[in-house]
């Protein structure tokens, strides 16, 4: 029997392109970017303070804290920098100084910044950034922190021009991966949390477990680079030893199993999330093993191929405080040598002097666009796992949303938990150095309507 010739045809034409399909999508074809990578140690060299707990003076290391940056170029000329830190946060002074660096240095508008850290407790303490956490009180103190600080800001903004220094054709590609040590700790007492494990209970409370990854590959398909993201407090260790905490194992573990490639951690939505049980250097390296298997997993199955487009947004959204302190609540707070009471007199000298204290904070809220549909939705400060299971719901699985980006302002919760009313999530600002105690009711709302008005943006 003979077919139509418009069968024929269709025949032939599958036949010559069927097997280039898989062959282009291995390559990455059609999409090829330009990217650099550069890393720096930052390791103190002298003993320096930590941050993120009580004020401890740290002279060795469990391992080495890094700077890695990943500079991109998308086909139409298009860059932006994705930049990671083994630090437990920035400030917004800190945040300014490097910003107005990069746009002088690399001619970067801050949207096509994404700064984020690992909130390693085991790293070093930074200028104006968590003041409760090391001796803000003690003028030496405070040079030292400052010295290493601006000495940091410094080799951030040098890694990245080096990154640029280096652009190469790549291809990138994106996928997810799964890692089930986070838990929820506002709703799982730590020390019960062993003994629910070994009933085989399940444990409450919202988590996210999933492991963001952005591939970088060579023309040749050799792993360049990984960018990986989970949502859960570095705070296994708590004591006087340098390290990346369970996100600097795993780097390390993923490094010596693709050598000559980064690895470069940011910290999810995970100011309420905590690997639990911890305190030990066994823990934290079992944590870093499991998150290194989660990735590891996922760069063995198929990936998508990102396209080499990039869209950057960025805006600065008000949040306000429920109530600034007044001078009295000031004035009392300011008594005694303690680093919040000379922050209070910072504040107080600056309403004797006439001026108002700020009634509410200038948040910053990014949104990349990778590709087609790969969408990255970045927010400064301590930023709850609600955000990325609401933002992941909204926008679609394909969605990677990330907290502890920019500045660490301080925790943002959601409704749900302002309305439980208790734990550091809810009214821990004035630790965090600002003018209160509490965010207003909306701030939910704030930071949500912020996101879909990027969002919407987009093309």
């Amino acid at each position: 029997m003979r077919l139509p010739s418009s069968i024929c045809c269709l025949v032939v034409v599958l036949c010559v392109l069927s097997p280039a399909w898989p062959d282009r999508a291995a390559r990455g074809e059609g999409s090829t970017w330009k990217a650099g990578i550069d890393r720096a140690k930052i390791t103190p060299e002298r003993p320096t303070w930590m941050s993120g707990y009580a004020p401890r003076l740290a002279s060795k290391k469990i391992h080495d804290i890094w700077v890695k940056v990943l500079a991109l170029e998308a086909a139409d000329g298009r860059r932006g920098v994705i930049i990671t830190a083994d630090v437990c946060g920035f400030s917004k002074l800190s945040c300014d100084a490097m910003g107005e660096d990069l746009k002088k240095q690399c001619g970067l508008d801050r949207c096509q910044v994404l700064l984020t850290c690992s909130h390693t407790h085991t790293g070093p303490a930074l200028r104006e950034c968590l003041h409760c956490c090391w001796p803000y009180h003690d003028e030496k103190a405070r040079a030292l922190v400052e010295q290493y600080s601006l000495w940091l800001e410094k080799t951030i903004v040098k890694t990245v021009e080096q990154g640029f220094r280096q652009m190469e054709p790549v291809t990138l590609w994106a996928t997810e991966g799964q890692a089930d040590f986070a838990v929820n700790r506002r709703n799982n007492p730590e020390a019960e949390v062993p003994a629910i494990r070994r009933r085989g209970e399940p444990l409450k409370g919202p988590v996210d477990h999933g492991i963001p990854m952005l591939a970088v590959k060579a023309p040749s398909g050799k792993l360049l680079a990984v960018v990986l993201g989970y949502a859960c407090h570095t705070t296994t260790l708590a004591d006087t030893l340098w390290s990346g905490d369970y996100a600097g194992f795993a780097m390390i573990e993923l490094e010596q199993r693709h050598p000559g490639a980064a690895a470069m951690f940011f910290q999810g939505c995970g100011a309420d999330q905590n690997p639990l049980p911890r305190r030990t250097i066994e823990l934290c390296r079992s944590y870093g093993g499991k998150l290194a298997s989660g990735v590891e997993e996922a760069l063995g199955k198929p990936m998508r191929p990102v396209s080499a487009k990039l869209q950057t947004l960025w805006e600065t959204v008000d949040l306000p405080y429920a109530r600034s302190f007044t001078t009295e609540e000031l004035r009392e707070r300011a008594k005694g040598g303690s680093s919040l009471a000379l922050k209070a007199r910072q504040y107080l000298k600056q309403v004797e002097a006439g001026k108002r204290l700020s009634d509410s904070y200038p948040y910053p809220v990014q949104v990349w666009k990778l590709g087609d549909d790969q969408l990255w939705i970045s927010l400064a400060g301590e930023v709850c796992v609600d955000y990325s299971l609401k933002f992941k719901a909204a926008y679609g699985p394909q969605t990677w949303v990330n907290g502890f980006a920019q500045e660490l302002v301080c925790y943002i919760p959601v409704r749900r938990i302002q309305r439980e009313g208790f734990g550091q999530e809810v009214g821990s600002l004035a630790g965090y150095g600002l003018p209160a105690m509490e965010w207003t009711a909306d701030v939910e709302h704030r930071v949500t309507a912020a996101v879909d008005r990027l969002v919407k943006k987009l093309k």
